[in-house]
């Protein structure tokens, strides 16, 4: 929000100095990002009149004017303005006048005509301007030999201000002028704005047919408007110190509307509007050529302004060309409305717009301007252009408009959360200054927020005004009154920091993806899978929720090797979305670690080159995860999933059902994502790695431990997990340890038949092992194996 200083003063002017007023809002958490003068510095410019003007003898484009600067004698300058004429006021530079950039005014002669002065243009007075228009013209009423710099209040400077989001009410002069009002306990005097009276009967039908996305529209018909008007050098002025160009009086007076009250404007030209007026959503395959040139294709979720036969306008963002007011407009619609911030988040980016209406809308107007500022607008134009006024003509619809909030306040809440003891009536006189309708309890305060602030909603936003008014640096630092005692975690609770730090331990970095990704790539790795679509996403690439973190993931992936990072090893944890009519909301939010590896196992060194990391260097690494973990049931099934190798791939099961995948990605995948090499990926619910496995200490046996190697003959098909499983169940505590260290297929082998070379360590805490106890142990496994899988010691 940009403004100037003396206008933010015609509403309040506190007696405080430039830099002390920018820090007072700054104070107020309205960040004061810059101050600038509003003109170069500059000396000895007036106010003057051109008694006479005619052509040079010896140029075309110079004449020769006589100047009244207010002396005794008239002066006698040389000018070469296209504008420079007899009668009017200008600001002449005068003998010895200083000019931006040290450049001292002499008399001279130019092409042989004496000059004693120069008339200046806003820019040789280091004023900026968008074009140049000629010389200063300035009002018939101006008084002669008065420096320009108090005329013109020169000495005035631009403010800019940075506006968190939730302060859309500062968007205005009348939201500055509050704030600085509360701060220094005065009155804001804002301008007197009367009805005005109908002086002709000209009615607008208005047909509101979306009332949630715009509960209140208001229009008026002013007839026999002079738009050829020239806007009056103060409304100029305040448009331009506040970085808007003046293009002519209709459009300037929306413009003060909007800078001054916060209320966005727009006029049409009656003649080519055929009524009613309506406001609803735009039909499939409508377009509007907007003001700026451009056509917009409009979406159907997009408000407009309309006529029984075309869009008129992108309402709240901008006209159409096809009603725009022009040179040859008699007649206007002047409209105000009020739309509702969603209806216009992030249509603006649909359409690749973004205006000054647009962002106020988005952010919250407040409801109850939209008839202060229809009176205030029609009272300028009649002012400036002239015209014969029609009554207002209101569609309004309660039960949409926003409502105002009821708080309560407690005084313990209060107390507790600043750490300060305020005192009641500086309390109750803070909330009132603030425009709040306050109500006083034994126990706190009951609060009506007022219509403009959008922010305001729970007790803490109170405590939060009361504090930012109050003043922060009153607030005394004082030492923590609360108790602090540490909390441990439950024994059994495995901390998602633990497998965090596993998994940095063994070479990975963590990074965070976006919760919104491409959905052409998420449907590429889950196609089966339903996502949620974004209705406002930031981009067409960042439109759908995750269903897996694997998206990003191999986004990333991708991301570092275009940078020649060719060896990655990348984890994440962070929550899918799956769509889910049962769940609430419709979506069901499951927390989940996920990895991705890819490149070779070690960095190359002397000893020679490292080898790409393959399927089992990942799964190695989830193995070390769940052994942490009280879920000794998790088992690996042979699985196929669209996005991993077939034959590289595996469900993680608990008790028969899925709560994970690893696997290679599938080439063709990796192929079409542009992904060099071969990751290999995992994803698991976090719950299931959420209880740690509590360590049982056990004696460590004085006595030998016993190894006995067997080989034995199963079917192909049976998962040597089952196979070590089964042994460990019937050597019992005899059997400490079981170790498969060879598989075999081919020849001396039945086809469908294979061979598993498995290690039993055998040992007794309490004696020696016989031989024959400990071939009576082997029996119970090799009898166990027969029984489950018909397994057969090989020859």
């Amino acid at each position: 929000m940009k403004f100037n200083e003396s206008w933010l003063r015609e509403w309040v002017d506190p007696k405080v100095s430039t830099a002390q007023l920018c820090d007072q809002i700054t104070m107020l958490g309205l960040e004061v990002d810059s101050v600038e003068p509003i003109s170069g510095e500059f000396s000895g410019v007036v106010v003057a009149e051109v008694v006479e003007c005619t052509q040079h003898p010896d140029a075309d484009k110079l004449r020769v004017t006589k100047v009244n600067v207010g002396a005794e004698r008239l002066l006698s300058i040389v000018c070469g303005a296209a504008n420079c004429r007899q009668g009017l006021k200008v600001a002449c530079a005068i003998e010895g006048a200083i000019l931006p950039g040290n450049f001292k005014i002499k008399k001279t002669k130019l092409r042989g005509q004496l000059s004693e002065g120069m008339l200046c243009s806003f820019s040789e007075l280091g004023i900026k301007e968008d074009q140049s228009s000629g010389i200063i013209e300035l009002p018939a009423d101006a008084p002669i030999g008065v420096d320009i710099r108090e005329y013109l209040n020169l000495n005035d400077v631009a403010i800019e201000v940075s506006l968190t989001p939730n302060r859309a009410d500062c968007l205005s002069i009348a939201g500055i002028a509050r704030e600085v009002a509360v701060i220094n306990q005065m009155e804001v005097k804002s301008p007197v704005i009367k009805p005005v009276p109908a002086t002709l009967s000209a009615p607008i039908e208005i047909d509101i047919q979306a009332p949630s996305a715009c509960p209140h529209y208001l229009a008026r018909i002013i007839k026999n408007v002079n738009v050829n008007a020239t806007s009056p050098l103060w409304l100029q002025e305040k448009l331009r110190r506040c970085g808007i160009r003046s293009i002519d009086p209709i459009v300037d007076i929306t413009n003060l509307s909007l800078l001054e009250l916060g209320q966005p404007m727009h006029a049409f030209d009656a003649e080519k509007v055929k009524a009613p007026i309506q406001v609803r959503l735009a039909k499939d395959q409508e377009q509007l050529v907007l003001l700026d040139g451009t056509t917009a294709k409009l979406q159907t979720n997009t408000l407009v302004i309309a006529d029984q036969k075309n869009v008129l306008a992108l309402a709240g963002i901008m006209g159409g060309e096809a009603s725009k007011v022009n040179a040859e407009t008699k007649d206007i619609i002047l409209e105000a409305a009020f739309f509702a911030p969603l209806a216009l988040t992030g249509r603006t980016r649909q359409y690749g717009l973004h205006t000054d209406a647009s962002h106020r809308f988005e952010r919250g107007v407040d409801p109850t301007l939209a008839r202060q500022a229809m009176e205030r607008a029609t009272t300028l134009i009649i002012e400036i252009c002239g015209g014969e006024v029609a009554e207002v003509c209101e569609a309004i619809n309660t039960e949409y408009l926003p409502k105002q909030p009821i708080i309560r306040l407690r005084r313990t809440k209060l107390d507790s959360v600043i750490g300060h003891y305020i005192e009641d009536r500086l309390v109750t006189d803070i909330l009132v200054r603030l425009g709040l309708n306050v109500t006083c309890e034994n126990d706190g305060w009951i609060a009506t927020v007022p219509s403009w602030r959008f922010d305001l909603e729970i007790e803490e936003d109170l405590i939060e005004e009361i504090a930012r008014i109050y003043g922060y640096n009153r607030i005394p630092n004082n030492a923590l009154l609360a108790h602090l005692t540490l909390k441990g975690s439950a024994e059994k609770v495995l901390e998602p920091n633990r497998i965090k730090t596993v998994l940095v331990d063994n070479d990975y970095q963590e990074v965070v993806t976006y919760s919104f990704v491409d959905p052409k790539i998420q449907q590429l790795l889950h196609p089966q899978q339903e996502a949620l679509i974004l209705p406002n996403p930031i981009s067409s690439e960042m439109s759908a929720m995750r269903v897996s973190l694997l998206t990003g993931l191999l986004q990333t992936v991708l991301y570092n090797q275009n940078r020649q990072q060719n060896r990655i090893r990348i984890f994440e944890q962070g929550l899918r979305f799956i769509p889910d009519a049962s769940a609430e909301s419709a979506v069901r939010q499951e927390a989940v670690f996920a990895a991705v590896i890819v490149g070779e196992k070690h960095i190359a060194n002397w000893e020679g080159k490292s080898k790409a990391v393959d399927f089992f260097d990942l799964k190695g690494d989830l193995e070390q995860i769940l052994a942490l973990t009280a879920n000794k049931e998790l088992t690996f099934v042979a699985k196929q999933f669209p996005a991993l190798h077939p034959g590289q791939s595996a469900a993680i099961m608990l008790n028969e059902q899925e709560v994970g995948f690893i696997g290679t990605l599938h080439p063709s995948i990796g192929q079409k994502l542009g992904i060099k090499g071969t990751p290999i990926v995992f994803e698991l619910l976090a719950d299931v790695v959420s209880e740690r496995a509590i360590p049982v200490a056990k004696e460590i046996s004085k006595f030998p431990a016993n190894n006995r190697d067997i080989a034995i003959v199963i079917d192909e098909h049976i998962p040597a997990r089952e196979v070590l499983s089964a042994c460990y169940h019937a050597g019992r505590e005899q059997l400490t340890a079981v170790n498969l260290f060879d598989v075999y297929q081919g020849a001396n082998l039945v086809v469908g038949k294979k061979s598993l070379a498995i290690s039993l360590t055998i040992q007794n805490t309490e004696k020696t092992l016989t031989e024959e106890e400990i071939s009576a142990v082997i029996q119970l496994v090799l009898d166990e194996l027969a029984q489950r899988f018909q397994a057969s010691l090989r020859d």
